[in-house]
């Protein structure tokens, strides 16, 4: 059974496989494909979560990722509620379970 402290970790994984696939993407598409999927969760919920997203967001990414790949509580929570999903393909987000060593999830 995966402790907290095992999922908090492999969710910095998958936000540091997701940053570098940002950083590598002039375009910034992952962001942007961030943005939109926040919008879309702030217009269906007030969650202070998504509130804080949307602020976090509006940034650019240079001050973004330091957020994403923050070894904190405060970061640990934003990766629970992170709007990133999609940026990394289903392959790849199975072969970091893999890695981690949860193919199970």
């Amino acid at each position: 059974m995966r402790t907290h402290a095992d999922i908090d970790r492999r969710s910095l994984l998958l936000a540091r496989a997701v940053a570098q696939r940002i950083d590598d993407d002039a375009s910034r598409q992952g962001l942007e494909r961030a943005r939109q999927v926040c919008a879309r969760w702030r217009a269906q919920s007030d969650s202070p979560a998504i509130q804080e997203w949307a602020a976090i967001l509006a940034a650019p990414w240079e001050e973004v990722r330091p957020i994403l790949l923050e070894e904190s509580e405060r970061g640990q929570r934003l990766r629970q509620s992170s709007p990133f999903c999609g940026v990394l393909t289903p392959r790849k987000r199975w072969q970091l379970y893999r890695e981690f060593g949860d193919g199970t999830q």
